[in-house]
């Protein structure tokens, strides 16, 4: 009985305690709930934040390994730009010499030759060096005719003047004017006086040529 009668004082004592919980439970209610929103929001702000940092962190790697391709990419991009630039230079510029040298070539082959003009040269001082013989031998065969006629004309004048001169021929009583005794030799006119015939002038004063016979 003893024991039934600590058992209920106890049982009693456990109600009090338990409803005085409750009742301190239900007054600290609203108090601990406030608590344990601001725990957890701060908490949730705390692992929001982390987060946050991390992404943030991770968003610098993604943005520095991006722009580090992006950079690598244009860097590419500007070398192959530059290669091909330079490489079109170096093929203008070997163009160009293969252009001047053909250019060159073709020129010295087909429009400015050089045997091509040696041989046109060499043509046309053929041709000037016939020429010059050509008018070599003309010049010297109108020389020659124009010395014959001047030689026809002169002994022409020389018989029309023995002709004149007949009268001072000498004979074989007398000598002539042109056979003079202190020479060694008759004179020409003396030789030519004897080699002409004697003619009577003409009155109309026209100038016989004689002959020699």
């Amino acid at each position: 009985m003893a024991e039934l009668e600590k058992f209920k004082s106890a049982e009693d004592e456990f109600r009090k305690k338990y409803f005085q919980r409750n009742r301190e439970a239900e007054e600290n209610r609203q108090k601990e709930s406030r608590a344990a929103t601001r725990i957890q929001s701060w908490f949730r702000a705390c692992k929001v934040r982390a987060y946050l940092s991390y992404l943030r962190k991770k968003a610098v790697i993604i943005q520095k390994v991006w722009r580090g391709f992006a950079a690598r990419a244009r860097v590419r991009q500007m070398v192959k730009a530059a290669y091909f630039i330079m490489k079109m230079n170096f093929y203008e510029e070997m163009a160009v010499r293969i252009q001047r040298r053909w250019r060159g070539f073709y020129s010295r082959k087909y429009i400015h030759s050089f045997y091509e003009r040696k041989r046109c040269i060499q043509g046309i001082l053929l041709n000037n060096e016939l020429m010059r013989k050509e008018v070599d031998e003309t010049v010297e065969l109108l020389q020659r005719r124009k010395n014959y006629q001047e030689m026809v004309k002169e002994q022409q004048g020389r018989v029309y003047q023995a002709h004149r001169l007949h009268h001072l021929l000498s004979t074989k009583q007398c000598p002539g004017v042109f056979n003079s005794p202190f020479r060694p030799a008759p004179h020409e006119m003396e030789l030519l006086l004897r080699k002409v015939k004697y003619q009577v002038p003409a009155k109309s004063g026209h100038r016989s040529g004689g002959c020699l016979w």
